[in-house]
């Protein structure tokens, strides 16, 4: 990979095994705003990015991707690490291939995949909120709590953007707040989990270094912190790989591919961590992706 400066933007180039629609557009992330195919503004750890992968024709190497009005310093800070730039994703492809060939075809049409490495606590009370919410809906009510209790940052254009709310912020609204913010049933949810976060019953550095069903109990110690939500949890804020979230559509597709008739959730999650061990994770995304294409969604 090439890195250079441009005027005001940061120009990556020959970047391998990624994609920027299709890691942002699987269901693992909710602060994001699609522009136009390609295109993206997104929010993370307190800082705006707009990121355009490029045709490629527009650069001298294929695999480009403009980060505009971004220094060298906030993408080794900020974005490097945010995007998994130091993963060699190839190598855990052909792992999940060694271990099923079934998924080749998959993961050669969706090769730019990545697992995101977000905030501890933004994962947590996304993922609360996800519970029965399509991901539409989960955006809104995300980009509604940052509009309300998150900080703004104003664009160059005079525009205004909101940060995800920190918990100190969020401990001080009420159950009604949240309910404001469309949030439902999930209200007294999110206020527990926000409590426990405040007060340092569960910090993301000390679920790190547990070790998965651990770093699984604790979470699950949250009320409305079920398998699934813990699981998205530990591997989208938390990087527990062999993590392998199963909800409606996940079981769908397992029963599709594997199992042909009705299958519990915790013997799919079974399965497929014995099957994929520590890349059951990306695995899991690859799948995901496939879900979508073939229509078999909820």
């Amino acid at each position: 990979m090439h890195i250079y400066c441009r005027d005001n933007d940061l120009i990556l180039e020959a970047v391998n095994d990624f994609d920027i629609e299709d890691t942002l557009e699987c269901g693992q992330c909710f602060h994001f705003t699609k522009l136009a195919p390609k295109e993206y503004e997104l929010l993370a750890y307190g800082k705006y990015l707009h990121i355009r992968q490029c045709g490629d024709k527009e650069l001298s190497k294929p695999g480009s991707f403009i980060l505009y009005n971004t220094s060298m310093e906030d993408y080794n800070l900020v974005w490097k690490r945010y995007f998994d730039m130091d993963t060699d994703y190839g190598a855990i492809k052909e792992n999940i291939i060694n271990a099923d060939g079934r998924l080749k075809d998959v993961i050669e049409n969706h090769r730019g995949i990545r697992i995101l490495n977000q905030d501890f606590f933004e994962t947590l009370i996304s993922f609360i909120i996800s519970q029965n919410k399509q991901i539409p809906h989960i955006k809104q009510i995300v980009h509604m709590l940052s509009e309300k209790y998150g900080e703004e940052i104003v664009l160059g254009s005079g525009r205004k953007v909101y940060t995800f709310p920190t918990v100190e912020r969020l401990y001080q609204v009420s159950d009604e707040e949240l309910r404001e913010c469309k949030v439902g049933f999930r209200a007294p949810y999110i206020r527990q989990a926000v409590d426990k976060v405040y007060h340092g019953e569960i910090k993301g550095e000390t679920l790190k270094v547990l070790s998965f069903q651990g770093a699984k109990q604790s979470l699950m110690s949250i009320k409305g912190v079920g398998e699934k939500v813990a699981n998205c949890v530990l591997l989208f804020g938390l990087r527990f790989t062999e993590a392998f979230p199963v909800d409606v559509w996940m079981k769908r597709i397992m029963e599709e591919l594997y199992f042909h008739q009705d299958t519990k959730k915790d013997a799919i999650e079974k399965f497929a961590c014995e099957l994929y061990g520590t890349n059951a994770g990306y695995a899991q995304q690859y799948l995901f992706a496939y879900g979508r294409e073939m229509g078999l969604g909820k």
